[in-house]
């Protein structure tokens, strides 16, 4: 889903297992302005359960926690159209991380980031644009065509690429946008790129990952790579 926030202001959900962690990202985003922690959560069930009563524009989620997984809680929040999801991850490439994204996650990021990145990612998943930590893309782009189950683009059978006929239902414009997607453009970006209004960019990707049975821009830029668009 893509973050539609109030007021300006960005109302955040922290999971976080390890209390002093926890404590230390709460404290970052709340020296942040037009950023709200809304809640914290000690565990999986506790993200999940706090997402649904908070709803929250953003949970930055733990891929590693007690109870369930970042990864099965990231799925459950996507799938109700409860938040965007944020990872945070100590690995850069580890099987929580892409478990995650295809579970729909908007991006991730290392724990190690530095507090204003912290922050501005944050702000940038809020836009409904997707962040991944730019020194691991390609690395991730080569891990993510790992096998998945037959259905849309999201979920393409095991030990094969992507089919370009999977762009077939798309308009020219949209296939356009998908491309400046998979060079990691931001929305803004975009829009200058192609001559469009910001929010008419804004809508051709949600149209184009309902098409394209994806869950989030970072599996559409990861398309869009693999295709060589």
């Amino acid at each position: 889903m893509s973050t539609e926030t109030t007021g300006g202001t960005v109302r955040v959900l922290v999971a976080e297992d390890q209390k002093a962690v926890r404590a230390g990202l709460v404290l970052i985003l709340r020296s942040a302005p037009g950023v709200e922690v809304v809640g914290e959560a000690g565990d999986g069930e506790a993200a999940v359960r706090l997402a649904r009563e908070l709803r929250p524009d953003l949970v930055l989620m733990d891929v590693q926690m007690p109870l369930l997984d970042g990864v099965e809680a990231t799925r459950r929040v996507v799938a109700e159209g409860l938040a965007d999801v944020l990872v945070l991850t100590t690995f850069d490439l580890d099987e929580y991380v892409f478990g995650a994204l295809r579970a729909g996650a908007a991006g991730f990021l290392l724990k190690n980031t530095e507090a204003r990145d912290l922050i501005e990612a944050v702000r940038t998943v809020a836009r409904g644009e997707g962040l991944i930590a730019p020194a691991v893309t390609r690395r991730l782009i080569a891990e993510f065509a790992a096998p998945r189950r037959g259905g849309g683009a999201g979920d393409r059978a095991a030990g094969t690429g992507p089919d370009r006929s999977v762009l077939d239902p798309l308009t020219r414009r949209e296939r356009e946008v998908l491309s400046c997607l998979g060079e990691g453009l931001s929305n803004a970006e975009v829009a200058v790129r192609l001559d469009m209004a910001e929010a008419t960019v804004k809508t051709h990707v949600s149209r184009l990952l309902g098409k394209l049975g994806l869950r989030s821009r970072v599996q559409a830029a990861v398309l869009a790579q693999e295709l060589g668009l």
